[in-house]
């Protein structure tokens, strides 16, 4: 791959034009090109393993708790009554997947990832998430994701989108036919909690987005959190409740991270309060609530 040059990798791409994020790479462990993508795994000298899609960084061992964590943790925590059906819609390593069966009234996971080598590359060279891979309340679907929930309405307590950039196998995954898909996937109650980009970078594209995803929910807010390994150093999440009552920002269940805290390093009810506080800049374009 041209991202690899002597001994570093770096993060070219058109999404984050004029800048990039590089890593010193200790030793390639795989290297694939699926049906759909690159698929790239190698061991950094500071970050320890790193899995990157087309070129792109999706998780690294040092920091990806920021990211698994609080996006499993703010939707499911800002449930009204226990979780028992989540659905997780890309997340092929199996990172969120480990972070919601930290939630013990969860009864079923389903995880439908489009391609089966991220999964496979996953199982076999991220050891931390393997756990989550033979979980029997895992059901695992290689299957395009805006079909399945189609397929599944008025199932799921929680629906995580736990994708890539809007392009290649994601894109279909970023218009108003998907979120109308993930709105009728939920119970009455149900949350949606999906990856929406860099507000340093894509604040156009996350202000289009909200434009139409406040036309199919009625309560829409956007969290933020710091990630060192992700482009600008940070990445968003839009959270949808079908409740129009319920404050997504307020974590209302907290007996769960009392028994868990000690398996985390990121997430904490305060935290999660204080990621959709957003700066001037993003919450004057943006325009929602905080």
């Amino acid at each position: 791959m041209n991202a690899l040059k002597e001994g570093w990798f770096s993060e070219l791409s058109t999404m984050w034009p004029g800048e990039c994020f590089s890593l010193k790479v200790k030793q390639v462990l795989h290297e694939e090109k699926s049906k759909f993508q690159d698929i790239l795994v190698f061991d950094s000298e500071n970050y320890g393993r790193v899995l990157v899609l087309d070129g792109v960084i999706q998780q690294t061992e040092r920091d990806e708790c920021a990211y698994q964590e609080m996006m499993a943790h703010i939707p499911l925590a800002a449930l009204k009554t226990d979780p028992k059906k989540v659905c997780v819609i890309g997340g092929g390593d199996g990172g969120v997947v480990r972070e919601i069966l930290k939630h013990p009234s969860v009864e079923e996971v389903h995880l439908c990832e489009i391609d089966e080598g991220v999964v496979n590359a996953s199982k076999k060279f991220l050891p931390h998430m393997n756990m989550s891979f033979e979980s029997p309340k895992l059901k695992l679907h290689i299957y395009d994701g805006a079909v399945f929930l189609k397929e599944h309405k008025n199932c799921f307590d929680v629906v995580i989108v736990d994708s890539s950039d809007p392009v290649g196998p994601a894109s279909s995954l970023f218009g108003p036919e998907f979120y109308k898909s993930c709105k009728e996937a939920l119970n009455e109650n149900g949350i949606l909690c999906t990856q929406a980009e860099s507000m340093w970078l894509h604040l156009d594209i996350i202000a289009g987005m909200k434009d139409f995803i406040v036309d199919i929910f009625p309560n829409v807010s956007y969290s933020t959190i710091s990630i060192p390994t992700y482009p600008s150093g940070a990445i968003g999440f839009f959270i949808c409740s079908k409740d129009e009552s319920n404050d997504v920002k307020v974590a209302k269940r907290t007996e769960w991270f009392e028994s868990a805290k000690d398996t985390l390093q990121y997430y904490n009810p305060g935290l999660h309060a204080s990621s959709f506080v957003l700066p001037l800049f993003a919450s004057r374009r943006l325009g929602l609530k905080q």
